[in-house]
């Protein structure tokens, strides 16, 4: 399940750099024959009673045994930030999340029980019934007839890995990797429905071409086994070390666009990684030109298009800021292959400090340095595309696909993968008032070529009729993707709200007015001259007299935010100004209610 393991390193003296020692290997339960990462930021409970401890930190020590902390303690290349003053700590919240969700040590070290409410059907009424929990998963029980297991090759905290090699069938003689759950570490219904989940997920989203492929799970009375691809060819970080801590432009793009093409993939499924980290990402060969795999999916998780989730988990370092803000989707995991992209090209970390705590505070106030050597000599299409990803505004994040097209990394021979952006951006704009359909349409004649590239290729998977689309595009573009994981996650459920282009269709005009965000537009340097030139075709064609009570309601405000809008008309006419129409664009921010409880 989660990816929580260590490695031993030394330390140097110089802030930006460390080097792994060359000796042995605690393994992530997923990988192969390869180092261990630092273990991950994360709420799921270990075997250990004593990790709810409320004088300790919710993290396990990054450090080995009698390894005390220093300026770099962890395995990749980091900066330093100094703060004038201490604020709260942010692991607070995180430990007190922990206690609600696992209760007292006392009670979690009894781990195989729990208290359920149960509800007796007939006359009888109910009560309350303490019942073992229920570790059957339902997979076969045959193993030992089909592999023959062999060493271990990782271990982590939640399980560990073995090579095996097929004995019979379509897997007779071929060298496989068998992840090796302990069922005594399931002390919870919620660590038994992530053991589920991983494999639900592993077996519906096997067959992309940069997934780790999933063979089988299997089960016995102690443990389940999931037999997984041998990836022999190490971890993404053991190469960024091999190469002196950073890569050049050229190769650094290869290994981007590999992670954006399964990013985007799993994204389109309803599925958030939460965990992307160079550790999690093996070379299937020793090959410089070997093809990557993501592993570990013991922290991923179903989503909903819209959906909101709440637990912190995921890796310090890689964390995005809305997940300890714990109101999160999908664009955490573009900000964790940011900052992936950011070490490839500097050899250093966007946020560092000497414990979780302060690497919190710094992901969450502080900015990435593109200052400092090496970025002046690198290119500033390269420095774009990781500002556009490492936006603390996760409105204003490129999604994959945005990504896969971005000029630094643009390659008319790569396919361009369907967004589910698109559809919710059109869900919002079919039903929206006749004024922000109007003020939409400006500010889509505003766009330059440039931002038209992506919203043509989106256009063309939709597969358009007579330059136009309808319902039957948007659902047979979503069906040619559809997986068990997709069903899942409920993605289809998007459609529901589209069903007006029943009745209508969208010219490749329209299409954009639909399709195209604000906050993403706002994250560009030419803003505003985009802005400005909309309101000139607003002004033409849109633009209107309108009330205060009106724009407030237009915007969704109440009368206590009147004073918010005051200044968003002319005094001349009593339209829209610049301002009030930039204003009207934007919107206000109301934090979302549709926070997954779990």
């Amino acid at each position: 399940m989660g990816h929580c393991c260590s490695k031993s390193v030394s330390v140097v003296n110089n802030n930006d750099s460390i080097s792994a020692a060359p000796a042995t290997v605690h393994g992530n339960s997923d990988s192969v024959h390869q180092p261990k990462p630092p273990p991950p930021v994360t709420v799921r409970p270990t075997p250990k009673a004593d990790s709810c401890s409320l004088t300790l930190s919710p993290f396990p020590s990054p450090f080995p045994a009698g390894v005390a902390p220093s300026p770099s303690p962890a395995r990749t290349p980091g900066k330093k930030f100094r703060w004038p003053l201490p604020p709260p700590s942010p692991a607070k919240p995180i430990m007190s999340a922990i206690m609600k969700r696992f209760g007292s040590g006392e009670e979690k070290a009894k781990g195989t029980q729990v208290l359920e409410n149960k509800q007796e059907g007939g006359e009888g009424g109910g009560g309350e019934a303490e019942r073992q929990l229920d570790k059957n998963f339902g997979y076969s029980k045959n193993l030992a007839a089909k592999f023959d297991i062999g060493k271990e090759v990782g271990r982590g905290h939640f399980g560990h890995t073995c090579w095996a090699k097929g004995r019979k069938g379509e897997l007779k003689g071929l060298p496989v990797a068998v992840k090796i759950i302990s069922k005594a570490k399931m002390t919870t219904a919620i660590s038994i429905e992530d053991v589920r989940r991983e494999v639900k997920i592993l077996k519906a989203l096997s067959g992309h071409k940069h997934m780790i492929k999933f063979y089988d799970a299997f089960e016995d009375a102690n443990n389940v086994y999931i037999v997984m691809e041998l990836c022999e060819g190490g971890e993404l970080l053991e190469r960024i070390l091999s190469r002196g801590g950073r890569y050049t432009e050229e190769d650094a793009k290869t290994i981007i666009m590999q992670i954006l093409s399964v990013v985007s993939f799993f994204h389109l499924q309803g599925v958030v990684h939460r965990d992307l980290k160079p550790e999690n990402f093996l070379f299937t060969t020793r090959e410089d030109d070997a093809p990557m795999k993501v592993i570990d999916f013991g922290l991923s998780d179903f989503i909903r298009p819209d959906q909101r989730l709440n637990d912190v988990v995921g890796s310090a370092y890689y964390v995005a800021p809305e997940v300890l803000h714990r109101s999160y989707s999908i664009e955490a995991d573009m900000w964790s292959i940011g900052v992936i992209g950011y070490i490839l090209l500097c050899g250093s970390r966007p946020f560092w400090a000497r414990n979780e705590s302060g690497i919190f505070r710094s992901v969450l106030r502080a900015d990435p340095n593109f200052d400092d050597t090496p970025w002046p000599s690198v290119s500033s299409e390269a420095k774009d595309f990781l500002k556009r990803l490492l936006s603390k505004d996760h409105r204003k994040r490129m999604t994959a696909a945005q990504a896969l097209i971005h000029p630094w990394l643009r390659d008319e021979n790569h396919a361009v993968p369907l967004d589910i952006l698109i559809y919710k951006l059109v869900k919002y704009y079919l039903r929206a008032t006749p004024l922000k359909r109007a003020a939409m349409k400006a500010l889509s004649k505003a766009l330059t070529e440039e931002q038209l590239v992506y919203l043509r290729a989106q256009f063309r998977l939709l597969e358009p009729q007579d330059d136009c689309v309808s319902f039957s595009n948007f659902k047979a573009a979503l069906m040619r993707h559809v997986t068990d994981a997709m069903t899942e996650a409920r993605v289809l459920e998007i459609l529901n709200p589209m069903e007006p282009l029943l009745y209508k269709r969208l010219s490749f005009e329209e299409f954009c007015a639909a399709a195209i965000s604000v906050y993403q537009l706002e994250a560009l340097e030419e803003w505003e001259s985009i802005a400005s030139t909309a309101f000139e075709h607003f002004e033409q064609d849109g633009n209107r007299v309108i009330s205060v009570e009106e724009l407030a309601q237009e915007m969704n405000i109440g009368p206590s935010a009147y004073s918010l809008i005051t200044d968003c008309f002319r005094s001349s006419d009593g339209k829209l100004s610049f301002l009030g129409y930039t204003k009207y664009l934007h919107g206000v921010t109301i934090r979302s209610s549709n926070t997954r409880r779990r």
